[in-house]
């Protein structure tokens, strides 16, 4: 199984008409390449889920082009859609699992659809439900699986057509963290142990810190910014981006400290060391008012909310010192912003 590059070109989608009518993606133009595990964040109604019904032809485009793995998706008739879409496979919040059905029966389903022989089918389903962990539960009924099992069930139907693309449609919202973690350890074993291309939709950013390589940002259907991960904690650009990496949860105005600063991590080794030296190399202390710091990859990324000394010598004595730190970035905060 390998990857497929998608190219979203100029996509637009509208509901309704007339007076009635929404605009609910305005000019979508990704390009998500091969084999990559690719973020899609937003807020609510922000047009997440529609931009990844409109890569299957779920939701068909008003106008613009999908093409995935060099074929124009928009142009293709019904036979040939349906079968297409085999290679681009969907995981969702509700699981969707048939409730009638075994886990291996759940698995066995899109095979059946396929034309593939019930022994054939059921021996590949089998060792779908043993590579996402659960093989000795292949004959539960979906009633009696937790809603991590009942995921990792429906990952393994969506791999069953060999996909290409994986699309997982708030796949983890439903669970609770330590499943969620477990979930998204899952699909990156699968991206890099088969190669599937896959488009992770969500509202939550550790997320996409978690497992994703590239993000793209959406606001009111349309894409306010894209690239690297660590290029958007680094440096987000658009006040959305902003929204979801410094989601301070400071009021400031209830901050006793005469200058708040925030200190933004821009991928150095590590920022535990960083205000213990300040008050060590500087003997200045600081306020830590609030902070947002992550590790991806080995490096520090987010931001610190610090309160200067009200002594103007040492609170310049402290952005002096803090200027001249590698991979950090300084801009003072208004105090009633």
């Amino acid at each position: 199984m390998s990857g497929a590059n998608i190219q979203i070109q100029h996509l637009n989608k509208t509901f309704g008409t007339g007076a009635d009518q929404v605009q609910a993606l305005g000019d979508i133009n990704l390009d998500i390449r091969a084999g990559e595990i690719f973020g899609i964040i937003g807020l609510s109604g922000a047009g997440k889920s529609t931009l990844v019904r409109c890569m299957n032809l779920l939701e068909r485009p008003t106008s613009g082009r999908v093409i995935v793995d060099g074929q124009e998706m928009t142009s293709l008739s019904n036979r040939e859609l349906r079968k297409a879409r085999q290679s681009i496979t969907m995981i969702f919040q509700s699981f969707n699992l048939l409730m009638q059905r075994t886990a291996l029966e759940n698995v066995c389903f899109p095979l059946e659809l396929a034309g593939i022989g019930r022994g054939q089918a059921r021996e590949k389903a089998r060792g779908l439900l043993k590579m996402v962990g659960l093989g000795e539960r292949e004959g539960a009924y979906p009633s009696q699986l937790s809603g991590g099992q009942k995921q990792r069930v429906a990952i393994a139907r969506a791999l069953a057509t060999d996909p290409k693309v994986l699309l997982c449609d708030e796949a983890t919202s439903a669970l609770d963290p330590s499943t969620t973690q477990s979930i998204l350890e899952l699909l990156r074993e699968l991206n890099q142990t088969l190669g599937v291309t896959m488009v992770v939709i969500t509202h939550q950013m550790n997320v996409i810190e978690a497992i994703c390589h590239r993000v793209a940002i959406l606001d009111g259907g349309v894409v306010a910014e894209e690239g690297n991960v660590a290029d958007i904690f680094a440096n987000p650009r658009s006040a959305i981006g902003r929204q979801f990496v410094y989601p301070d949860g400071v009021k400031l105005d209830q901050l006793a400290a005469s200058k708040v600063i925030r200190v933004v991590f821009n991928g150095g080794s590590s920022y535990e060391p960083l205000i213990a030296s300040l008050a060590m190399d500087c003997r200045v202390k600081v306020n830590i008012l609030g902070a947002d710091t992550r590790n991806i990859d080995g490096k520090a990324f987010g931001s610190m909310l610090l309160g200067l000394p009200e002594n103007r010598q040492e609170a310049d004595k402290a952005l002096q010192y803090l200027r001249a730190q590698p991979d950090i970035t300084i801009e003072e905060v208004p105090h009633y912003a």
